[in-house]
């Protein structure tokens, strides 16, 4: 199997099941805290890339950092580079956990996703 980074924030239930389910389909796992050290801008820029999902996606809408600084509402009118600074600064903004081999990208854990995009990677 393959290396793959994990964004992921350890007390996470979900994130717990998505190391989990990479573990036991065979991979080898560099682990990254997401608060503590959330992705740059560069990083975020590729991952969107390489996701093919809308920047909107990798926001984490049910979190409290999402509804403290009111982006619901706000989101819509930021550029990209605001969008991507915002998600750079705060990692508990970022839905997670996001998985890369460096050309492909998951954001979120549904197994069924995982059984596709990294059963055989």
């Amino acid at each position: 199997m393959s290396n793959l980074k994990v964004y992921q924030y350890p007390k996470c239930s979900t994130c717990r099941s998505a190391v989990k389910w990479l573990k036991e389909a065979g991979h080898e796992l560099e682990l990254q805290h997401i608060a503590e050290q959330p992705p740059t801008v560069e990083e975020l820029r590729e991952l969107v890339k390489h996701s093919g999902l809308p920047l909107k996606k990798f926001f984490n809408t049910s979190g409290e950092v999402y509804r403290e600084l009111g982006l619901k509402d706000k989101l819509a009118d930021l550029s990209e580079d605001e969008q991507l600074a915002l998600l750079s600064a705060h990692g508990m903004l970022i839905k997670r956990p996001v998985v890369t081999d460096g050309k492909k990208v998951t954001v979120g854990y549904k197994e069924d996703q995982y059984a596709e995009a990294w059963s055989n990677a």
